[in-house]
């Protein structure tokens, strides 16, 4: 029998890879995000349709992992080692971590870990996208205009969660699979039904 809420060992190790190789890709991602800031300079709120990948581990590893803490775990750890490794926004992004780890959490916890099916993780991708609008609405954006950057860059923010996060960690998650890699987990096993 399957002790359901339990964690093995390798359900560690690879929440553990998930999160480092996400945290690696943040850091990478947070030059991207820089970068790219004049190219939105038409509509900024804009920028948010990039944001999703943010947010993917916490899909990626709720959907791997299939566990309560999953999702949470492998989003922090990364936004932690993204912080360890130079982030530009400091230390803030564990609190951001967190708080996009819980949105995704939320959804899986909505079907009590036993739902993994591509509606499940455009959910929790939509979640997380709330989670990470919200803390944006108060923290970073609070001095900018409701109507004309804040809504708009939350909404957007939501949408990137959306697809990037729900669609692309739910296709990662089925590619993964389909390599053989996740046979020691039930998203390995169900590659064949799928």
């Amino acid at each position: 029998m399957d002790n359901g809420n339990r964690w093995r060992t390798i359900d560690i190790v690879v929440a553990s890879v998930i999160a480092v190789a996400f945290g690696v890709i943040f850091w990478a991602w947070n030059l991207v995000w820089s970068a790219t800031e004049p190219a939105f300079a038409f509509f900024p709120p804009a920028q948010a349709l990039i944001y999703g990948i943010w947010l993917v581990p916490a899909v990626l590893g709720g959907l791997v992992i299939r566990k309560p803490g999953a999702s949470l775990y492998c989003e922090l750890v990364a936004a932690i080692l993204s912080a360890l490794l130079g982030s530009q926004w400091a230390s803030i992004t564990i609190v951001q971590g967190l708080l996009q780890g819980v949105g995704a959490e939320l959804a899986f916890a909505a079907f009590r870990y036993r739902s993994f099916r591509l509606p499940t993780a455009v959910l929790a991708g939509a979640l997380t996208g709330l989670s990470a609008a919200i803390f944006d609405f108060v923290y970073w954006n609070k001095a900018y205009d409701l109507g004309s950057y804040r809504l708009p860059y939350a909404l957007l923010t939501i949408v990137s969660a959306t697809i990037v996060a729900g669609v692309g960690g739910w296709a990662l998650t089925r590619s993964l699979a389909n390599t053989g890699v996740l046979d020691r987990f039930p998203a390995g096993r169900e590659r064949a039904a799928i």
